[in-house]
């Protein structure tokens, strides 16, 4: 296993782009491939290294940019603006979603008629909205994501499979938020799931995120739990070709 990567400058509403690509160079052709959608402080290392353990599975894997090349925060003041332009105009959100997923269809490596999505936080509603604007993913994973809808009208049926980690403390995501979610996808007759982790809050998968008050830090056993359940799904929506379990 030779696991590489490749910088991606893409162009977009907005662009340009900037996201790095990671494959296993020891396997030959075209595979199913991911799509990784950053949280709020846009493409980072930690992006990367989820693409390069989701190449490790054997698929191709695209660490995007939604924000623009060289637009990146730290936490602290500051940190979601970015973030809150594109809460702003959902649409260009969409459109930015659009441009990095022919980013990804672009490289050799890829299998374009078996690509999916995951994301984190501000990414897990990316996840969300590329389901709901009818992209054409084989299915989408969303990590601790916020759920509000955009402004504009979803398709319907939505026919994206979807699988919803959950962290049952966010406070961004409340039960209310989490049962309007269902009510949104049931209606739209979307195939959806919900995985929801006791005790965990918003970004359980983050090691970087402190647990600095109630409801927000990383969790181990959600982040492993969660990972496990985006295993599975992914090779569900990928015609059940067979992958191997990740490394501890």
């Amino acid at each position: 296993m030779t696991i590489r990567r490749r910088t991606i400058v893409y162009d977009g509403p907005g662009g340009p782009f900037e996201g790095v690509f990671a494959w296993d160079d020891a396997q030959s052709g075209a595979r199913p491939a991911v799509l990784v959608i950053p949280n709020v402080l846009g493409q980072k290392e930690s992006d990367n290294l989820k693409a390069e353990a989701l190449a490790a599975l054997g698929y191709a894997a695209f660490a995007c940019d939604v924000f623009g090349q060289g637009k990146r925060t730290q936490r602290g003041e500051g940190a979601s603006r970015y973030m809150d332009e594109l809460n702003a105009d959902r649409a260009l959100l969409r459109e930015r979603l659009r441009a990095s997923l022919d980013a990804l269809t672009a490289q050799g490596e890829v299998d374009v008629g078996n690509v999916a999505a995951i994301g984190f936080c501000f990414g897990g509603k990316c996840v969300l909205d590329m389901a709901r604007a009818g992209l054409p993913i084989r299915g989408g994973v969303s990590f601790h994501g916020v759920y509000d809808r955009p402004h504009w009208q979803s398709v319907d049926p939505i026919t994206v499979p979807l699988l919803i980690c959950h962290g049952w403390d966010d406070p961004l995501g409340p039960p209310s938020a989490v049962v309007a979610l269902a009510e949104e996808f049931t209606a739209a007759r979307a195939d959806w799931q919900l995985h929801a982790y006791g005790h965990a809050g918003h970004a359980f998968t983050d090691r970087n995120m402190p647990i600095g008050h109630e409801g927000f830090g990383y969790d181990a056993k959600a982040d492993a739990r969660s990972w496990q359940g985006m295993c599975e799904f992914l090779q569900n929506a990928f015609e059940n070709k067979p992958i191997v379990a990740r490394d501890s």
